[in-house]
């Protein structure tokens, strides 16, 4: 088993005053040559953005986008005529493909917004843009992981698909349970990001907002600690 640890306080960060923002990866301004991307994620960005304002129209192309709202609601629109309020819950997926425009505001004028965003290098290249959205607060099961994106070739019935052999998943845990994640498919990894609480990985504890890149094995086993939500995200290493 390979691995690498990220702690929240090694990620990169900006203050714009309206957007306080964590890159886990290298991301407009902060550049790290050693946290370029996993495997095939290029992007998680753990975005606070103040009530009232957010990210005016700006240009995506040949990109698969994750959007999940921790706080808070995202005022949706884009170039393909979607519309609509994100909210704590949903998870939003976004093929940029041949090339789309979008804004994203805090929909809520005296709230914080804490959002979520992943990109996920595609398979194939100048697709259609496409947009889909989902909520998944009820499908949750404690003490396991629910898989919330998945590859369209997977034909999901629950999950959102993407243009990738990826998988994401939320779990929602109490402490002193234990949990497991079996990796999907042959040359793929996962990295994982601890949202809230505290499990031990292996030989390696992680708290709030840490993360740790793991390949070459097939399973990763979760100690509880604390009530944890956690995000794993498994995706191709090349």
């Amino acid at each position: 088993m390979d691995k690498i640890l990220h702690p929240a306080k090694s990620r990169g960060t900006a203050n714009f005053g309206w957007l306080n923002a964590n890159y886990s990866f290298s991301f407009a301004n902060y550049f790290n040559p050693d946290r370029l991307q996993f495997g095939l994620l290029r992007v998680l960005n753990d975005d606070f953005v103040a009530g009232g304002t957010g990210f005016g129209t700006h240009p995506h192309k040949d990109m698969e986008i994750i959007t999940i709202p921790l706080k808070g609601a995202i005022k949706h629109k884009d170039s393909m005529n979607n519309s609509g309020t994100i909210k704590a819950g949903d998870v939003q997926v976004m093929s940029a493909g041949k090339g789309v425009q979008h804004s994203e505001m805090n929909a809520n004028s005296d709230q914080e917004l804490n959002l979520l965003q992943l990109w996920i290098f595609p398979d194939r290249q100048n697709v259609e843009p496409r947009y889909d959205q989902k909520n998944f607060e009820d499908k949750l099961k404690p003490n396991s992981f629910t898989n919330i994106v998945a590859p369209e070739s997977d034909d999901p019935k629950e999950a959102l698909w993407i243009h990738q052999q990826a998988y994401l998943h939320l779990g929602e845990f109490e402490e002193g349970k234990n949990a497991a994640y079996t990796i999907r498919k042959p040359g793929h990894g996962v990295y994982v990001f601890m949202i809230e609480g505290e499990a031990k990985i292996g030989e390696d504890i992680l708290k709030k907002r840490d993360a740790i890149g793991i390949w070459n094995t097939e399973t990763i086993n979760f100690d509880l600690i604390q009530p944890s939500k956690i995000l794993v995200i498994e995706v191709p290493m090349n």
